[in-house]
C-alpha cells in the first residue's frame, strides 16, 4: 500500500476487523491493525459496515475522529518507531512509554505531535520538519 486511496485504507481495516472476528489467518501488517483496532472498541460500528464505511464522511468540523486516519496514524507511528524515521523518535517514543506507562497513550500524544508537524508544513509550505516532531515528543517526556 503505497499510494492506497481512502477506499482502499477503508477496506483495509474493514477486512481486518472482519478477519479478527471470523479468527482467521492475518499477515504481519493485518496483526499490528487488529492490535490498534482492539485498542479501540469505540470504531466497531464502523468497522463492522464496509459498505457504510465507505459512505461515510468524518469531516473536520463534525467533532468526531475518522477511525481510519486514526487508526493508519498508529501503524504509522510503529513504522517510524521500528526504523527509527525521523532519527530519535524510537528513543522519544520509548521514554514517552515508560512514563506514561501506556504505549497506547504515549502513541496518541505522538500522534498530536505528528498532526502538528504535517499542519506547520501544510500551513507554511515547507517540507516536513522531521526535527521539530521529535523535539515536539521529547518536550511531552518531561
Amino acid at each position: 500500500m503505497f499510494n492506497p486511496s481512502s477506499d482502499d485504507v477503508r477496506r483495509f481495516f474493514c477486512g481486518v476487523f472482519r478477519k479478527q472476528r471470523a479468527r482467521e489467518v492475518l499477515t504481519p501488517l493485518e496483526t499490528m491493525a487488529g492490535d490498534w483496532i482492539r485498542h479501540h472498541p469505540e470504531y466497531e460500528d464502523v468497522l463492522a459496515d464496509e459498505e457504510a464505511a465507505l459512505a461515510r464522511e468524518f469531516p473536520v468540523d463534525g467533532g468526531q475522529t475518522n477511525p481510519f486516519l486514526h487508526l493508519s496514524m498508529h501503524l504509522s507511528i510503529d513504522e517510524q518507531i521500528s526504523i527509527d524515521q525521523p532519527p530519535g523518535i524510537r528513543e522519544a517514543a520509548t521514554a514517552l512509554t515508560l512514563r506514561l506507562d501506556s504505549a497506547h497513550e504515549a502513541q496518541h500524544q505522538i500522534m498530536e505531535c505528528l498532526g502538528e508537524m504535517i499542519w506547520n508544513a501544510q500551513r507554511n509550505g515547507l517540507p516536513l520538519d522531521g526535527d521539530a516532531y521529535v523535539e515536539a515528543v521529547k518536550r511531552r517526556i518531561r
